[in-house]
């Protein structure tokens, strides 16, 4: 048996997986975040940011490429999250923003496995 076939076969460790990544997901791009505040002032200056962003190709790359994939997995997520009738979504919605989609978008998973597990134990 795989890895792959593991987590296929034991939702809660999946689940467990999907919310180890968003601590990661939440630590790293603020640390991130904090590196800039300290490099370039101390006020967390947006505009700036988003200048540093698209600053070269390579940037500007991953900055669309993340505001397109984000943008569509978003709008997934509230359709699902819905149609699950999920709670505590306003810590995914309210972290996508404040914190990161890195954080969001797994711990969306987190609970999505987790609200998949109960339906299927009632």
């Amino acid at each position: 048996m795989n890895a792959f076939n593991l987590l296929k076969d034991n939702k809660y460790l999946l689940s467990y997986l999907y919310l180890f990544l968003s601590i990661l997901g939440a630590i790293l791009p603020m640390i991130s975040n904090f590196n800039f505040v300290i490099e370039y002032g101390s006020s967390f200056d947006i505009n700036q940011f988003i200048q540093l962003a698209n600053a070269n190709p390579a940037a500007e790359s991953i900055s669309r490429d993340l505001l397109i994939g984000a943008s569509a997995i978003f709008i997934w997520i509230v359709n699902e999250s819905r149609k699950l009738n999920m709670k505590n979504m306003w810590i995914v919605y309210v972290g996508t923003f404040i914190i990161a989609f890195a954080f969001s978008a797994p711990f969306f998973l987190f609970l999505r496995e987790r609200r998949i597990l109960e339906i299927n134990l009632r």
